[in-house]
């Protein structure tokens, strides 16, 4: 079997069920072993740190683990930089068979940082059988450290390993996701996967074809064609959110403000023109409280200024910000600050005779569009409650970046056509 630890929604195991292989996924959070089951993976609901390891001994070909990252994540406290000492203390004792996690975990500030050694424990009982064949695993950049010892006590049990940090963006995700990767195998020479996208077009050379240009968020959620739907302005779409599924009536979509000459696309050319705001988005953008349902709609009048649009990362004062016509900026969600929505600027500056009309609402993401910009199906089947669903795409790792990652262990040839997002 190909072993999954901290196995989310499916991000690994739905690159595996492209390339035609299926895993075992262990996960806690019931909404994520909820998602998995409508997806039809299999799944044991299980804390990764109780668990035993016997089961898997002499059967386990493959493991792969994500281990939580909201202690390390920019996106929270990062405790987990601060309990880092205690973390590699960790695995160093399980890879000598000793089980300190306890006396470990009573000092460590975030009880999730201890986590990210429960993968050795796992493979120091594997490697008594001489498994698994294959190790992949995925956390932010911060952790890159801890993946360095990993990969020098594989190296000790014969493994080849690889860890470094990958920008998903460079394996045809819309989205400039970047993450730290450990790839590790008993039969093979471990390295990562060759770049398929790059930040501009490279022309083809003597030495093979060149790569494509970075995939553009609009070009992912198919907004570049006349039949396609562009963001959705609804009733409570502020920053804070609002009613979802929207209610009946409330819905409108900004291919009404294309048809009436409204709104405007960047130019193809333009390539991460990104830019951090600090407080006075506020002011330009409102203050993101919640409208009611029974609230006038946000529309376009046929006097209103062509708008284009772009996709403000969380409502942070750091907030990155990418143009439609550039890949996104890293997802993240979770609490109310970090709520990705989609904002409104003027495509140009109005003439001096006229008034400039009011900027439209921000209109928050939604989770289909969200979970596309991951490079999930349109149709994937989220279960849960707004926060809930939210939170488990911010988490998951992208699936066209983890079968980039897999194919190569399987062995077995990756089509990136067969990742369809938007539908």
């Amino acid at each position: 079997m190909i072993l999954d630890l901290f196995a989310g929604p499916g991000g690994w195991s739905h690159a595996l069920d492209v390339l035609g292989v299926r895993d075992v996924g262990l996960e806690w959070d019931a909404w994520a072993c909820k998602t998995r089951s409508a997806a039809g993976q299999l799944t044991v609901r299980a804390d990764v740190a109780m668990y035993p390891t016997w089961p898997f001994l002499g059967r386990t070909r493959g493991l792969i683990a994500s281990p939580p990252c909201q202690a390390w994540s920019m996106a929270g406290k990062r405790l987990g930089l601060v309990d880092q000492p205690l973390v590699h203390q960790a695995v160093e004792d399980l890879a000598a068979g000793r089980d300190t996690r306890e006396r470990l975990l009573a000092s460590c500030r975030d009880e999730r940082s201890l986590l990210a050694a429960e993968p050795m424990r796992y493979l120091h009982a594997l490697s008594t059988v001489g498994e698994p064949e294959w190790v992949a695993m995925e956390e932010v950049p911060d952790v890159l450290p801890l993946w360095k010892q990993y990969a020098n006590v594989l190296r000790g049990w014969g493994f080849s390993a690889w860890y470094g940090v990958l920008n998903a963006a460079d394996f045809g995700v819309p989205q400039t996701r970047r993450r730290a990767i450990l790839l590790a195998s008993r039969v093979r020479a471990a390295q990562p996967p060759e770049p398929t996208h790059a930040q501009v077009d490279e022309p083809d050379s003597l030495f093979g074809a060149g790569r494509a240009r970075w995939v553009s968020m609009a070009e992912a959620l198919g907004w570049g064609a006349t039949d396609r739907p562009v963001p959705t302005v609804c009733a409570g779409g502020g920053p804070g959110g609002g009613p979802e599924p929207f209610p009946s009536g409330s819905r409108k979509t900004l291919s009404d403000a294309r048809e009436r000459g409204t709104w405007m696309p960047r130019p193809d050319g333009v390539v991460l023109r990104s830019r951090r705001e600090g407080a006075g988005w506020a002011a330009r953008h409102g203050t993101g409280e919640n409208r009611a349902a029974s609230a006038p709609v946000p529309g376009f009048t046929a006097e209103a200024h062509r708008w284009s649009w772009s996709l403000r990362s969380n409502n942070q004062a750091n907030a990155t910000i990418r143009s439609i016509q550039e890949p996104a900026g890293t997802l993240f969600f979770g609490h109310r600050a970090n709520e990705c929505t989609w904002v409104a600027e003027p495509a140009a500056a109005p003439a001096q005779d006229t008034d400039a009309p009011a900027v439209p609402e921000p209109i928050r993401i939604t989770a289909r569009e969200a979970g596309i910009l991951q490079t999930f199906p349109a149709d994937y089947p989220w279960a849960g409650n707004k926060g809930q669903v939210f939170g488990q795409i911010g988490n998951a790792v992208p699936p066209l970046l983890a079968a980039h990652l897999l194919a190569p262990h399987l062995p077995v040839s990756l089509n990136a056509t067969d990742f369809t997002l938007a539908a």
